[in-house]
C-alpha cells in the first residue's frame, strides 16, 4: 500500500507517530511523510484522488494538517480518523454538545471568550477547570476554586475558553487507549495535580469505562483515540477524548497502530458510524471542461514533488 503520514512540527521526531512509518515501511509499504508546517507542497498535485490509499494525521490544535486532511477527504481518500471526526473532538465546545446530546459523561459545559465570564457560573458548580476549547495534552487547564480567582487565570490570546465543574479526585486519571475496537488502559497524574505521586502504569479496564469509550468511538465515528477519564463519586466521567494519541503504554504499540492503518486503508473506513455520517466516496475526474486541451505536466511535477520531511532512515518520500 501506499500512504501518507501527516506529522505536525511538533511530532517531527516523536517516536509516535514515526515508530508507526517505521514499522509500515519494514513491512514492505511506501510511506510519505509530510510536515504542513515546515514543507512547501504543491496541493493541487498532491491532494488528489489516486495518490494514496491512505491519509493518516499526527496534529496539533489549530495547525495546517487539518485542513490538508479535510482537502484529502474532500477529493475521495481515506482518512485516518475520519477528518470530519477529528474536527469534532479538536473543538471541546462541539464536543460537549455532541456527547451530552448522546448521554456520554462528560460535564456540564460553559462556553466563554474570557474566564471573568465565568463568574456568572452558578456558585455551587464551582471549583472549575478552565481551559482552551482547542486545547490538548494538558495545555492551559487550571483550577478556579471560586470566582474571585478568575482574574488571576486570564490568559492573553487564549481564544474561545471552556468551564466545567471539578470532578474530585484522588490526583490521577485513566486514559483509555483506543485502537480499531481494541482498548487499553493506564492510570496517570492529573494534569490539575502536578505533584501527585503517580506513576504511569497500565490498569485493567473497569467494565463501564470499557463502555463509556466504545461509546465514544460509536458516536464520533472514531477510529485511533483516547479518553481521559475521572472516576469520580458517581461513576466514570470522560473529562476530554482526542484523536490518534501517544498510545503510551500499550504493548506493541506500533505494531498495533500500524496493523489498524493497513486495515482502515483496505476498508476505506467503510464501517464506521457516527452522527457525522461515513464520508463521501468522491471519483476522481478532471476539473478541466470537457473540449479543452489538458497542459502537460511539468517533468518535475510528479506527486509527491515538494514534499519535505524529517523521516526515518529508509522511508521513501
Amino acid at each position: 500500500m501506499k500512504l501518507c503520514f501527516l506529522v505536525e512540527e511538533l511530532y517531527r521526531h516523536d517516536g509516535m507517530p514515526l515508530d508507526v512509518v517505521r514499522q509500515l515501511t519494514s513491512w514492505g509499504h511506501q510511506v510519505d511523510v509530510v510536515r504542513p508546517g515546515g514543507s512547501l507542497l504543491r496541493i493541487s498535485e498532491e491532494v488528489r484522488a489516486g495518490t494514496h490509499d491512505a491519509w493518516v494525521l499526527k496534529t496539533v490544535s489549530g495547525g495546517p494538517g487539518l485542513t490538508l486532511l479535510e482537502a484529502a477527504a474532500a477529493v475521495g481518500l481515506t482518512t485516518v480518523n475520519d477528518a470530519r471526526s477529528i474536527r469534532a473532538v479538536r473543538d471541546k465546545v462541539l464536543t460537549s454538545v455532541i456527547a451530552r446530546q448522546h448521554g456520554l459523561p462528560v460535564p456540564v459545559t460553559y462556553s466563554a471568550p474570557r474566564a471573568a465570564l465565568f463568574a456568572d457560573v452558578p456558585d455551587e458548580l464551582y471549583p472549575l477547570v478552565v481551559k482552551p476549547a482547542d486545547g490538548s495534552s494538558g495545555r492551559g487547564v487550571r483550577l478556579v476554586a471560586d470566582p474571585g480567582q478568575l482574574a488571576d487565570t486570564e490568559q492573553a490570546d487564549e481564544g474561545q475558553l471552556i468551564a466545567q465543574p471539578y470532578v474530585a479526585n484522588p490526583g490521577s486519571d485513566l486514559k483509555v487507549y483506543c485502537l480499531a475496537g481494541e482498548f487499553h488502559a493506564t492510570v496517570r497524574r492529573s494534569p490539575l495535580h502536578p505533584d501527585a505521586p503517580v506513576d504511569e502504569r497500565a490498569v485493567p479496564l473497569p467494565a463501564e469505562v470499557a463502555a463509556a469509550a466504545a461509546e465514544v468511538g460509536a458516536v464520533f465515528g472514531l477510529d485511533l483515540y483516547g479518553i481521559d477519564v475521572v472516576l469520580g463519586p458517581d461513576g466514570p466521567v470522560i473529562v476530554d477524548i482526542n484523536d490518534f494519541p501517544s498510545f503510551r503504554q500499550v504493548p506493541d504499540a506500533a505494531a498495533r497502530l500500524a496493523g489498524a492503518v493497513l486495515e482502515l486503508a483496505r476498508t476505506g473506513g467503510g464501517d464506521r458510524t457516527g452522527v457525522l455520517g461515513p464520508a463521501p466516496r468522491i471519483p476522481a475526474q478532471p476539473l478541466i471542461p470537457r473540449g479543452r486541451p489538458q497542459p502537460r505536466p511539468a517533468a518535475d511535477s510528479a506527486p509527491g514533488a515538494g514534499m519535505a520531511a524529517a523521516v526515518p532512515e529508509g522511508v521513501q518520500i
